[in-house]
């Protein structure tokens, strides 16, 4: 009996202005500043985003929703995830585990991880256990050490069902 593994990565990056709210896996986060983005630029979902498409081989964000279509606009990222994972499904695919890491120096986010993981569970039909969700700083160091921006990767396993 074969079995059919598929590993996918994604990556974002937003710029952090103020005026904007900061929303990371779903969930708004108080903060002066917050991601300058076509969409509500919640870069932890669109990281999933683009690594469930990777996964299933199925393009990236921007193939499926261009920055230069305005029915995108300040879009949740939460109803972009939902139509990705129908896709994903329609492949024959259910999350076998997905591990993200936020890049930030601030605000900490640690009270909210676990609202971030819920949603993100809710979203792809799974259990919360097949979620992680952690956060780094970079000591000061770049863009996002500066404050001047914010960043996430995600590695996870699609598993054919």
């Amino acid at each position: 009996m074969t079995m059919d593994f598929r590993i996918g990565t994604g990556f974002d990056v937003h710029r952090l202005a103020e005026g904007r709210k900061l929303l990371l896996g779903g969930v708004e986060i108080p903060s002066q500043k917050g991601s300058l983005a076509h969409s509500d630029g919640d870069v932890l979902l669109h990281a999933v985003i683009d690594a469930l498409l990777g996964a299933a081989a199925l393009g990236d964000i921007g193939l499926h929703f261009p920055d230069t279509d305005n029915k995108f606009k300040d879009i949740s990222s939460i109803v972009l995830l939902k139509e990705i994972w129908q896709l994903v499904k329609e492949k024959g695919f259910v999350l076998a585990n997905l591990d993200a890491t936020l890049i930030l120096e601030k605000p900490k986010i640690a009270p909210y991880i676990n609202n971030m993981k819920v949603n993100i569970a809710a979203t792809l039909e799974t259990g919360v256990e097949k979620i992680s969700v952690k956060a780094t700083t970079t000591e000061g160091l770049g863009f996002t050490g500066t404050g001047e921006g914010v960043a996430a990767q995600v590695v996870l396993l699609l598993a054919a069902t």
